[in-house]
């Protein structure tokens, strides 16, 4: 079996904020939208349903605690998930915050508007607050990973 690495577009657009037991967490650096992805730690997968029953589980619990975590420090009008993978084949779990208000509504996001980097006070917050509400579950940041 050969050794999990990111995919090179998902390492370019993002900033890894940390792991949970089967996941890494991504925030996408399109600063138009509040946007999180979860990408399981496992070589060559796709699709959800080419992981085990466990993982797959495991994904599920991930999924959720992040989802609420964003219902807390957001509250969205509507949360998106995707697992897409037209771009990125690697299996990855797109958890994006949506407001009536955002650049995209209704529409999908994707190749809506133009992305917008983030001011860098703005992504160390949104960093820290998703960190800090994470923490109470089996998340780990970056800080804390050797």
């Amino acid at each position: 079996m050969s050794e999990f690495t990111l995919h090179p577009r998902l390492e370019a657009d993002t900033i890894m904020l940390g792991r949970f037991p089967l996941s890494l967490l991504l925030l996408h650096k399109d600063a138009n939208y509040p946007w999180f992805i979860l990408v399981p730690q496992r070589p060559g997968l796709t699709e959800i349903h080419q992981l085990s029953d466990a993982d797959r589980d495991q994904l599920m619990k991930e999924s959720c605690q992040l989802a609420k975590a964003l219902e807390q420090l957001y509250s969205p009008d509507k949360l998106n998930l995707a697992t897409i993978g037209n771009m990125v084949p690697q299996l990855h779990f797109h958890h994006v915050v949506r407001f009536e208000s955002d650049p995209a509504w209704p529409a999908p996001i994707w190749g809506a508007v133009p992305a917008v980097e983030y001011e860098p006070g703005v992504m160390r917050q949104q960093i820290d607050e998703i960190c800090k509400v994470l923490m109470v579950g089996a998340f780990k940041p970056s800080s804390q990973i050797s």
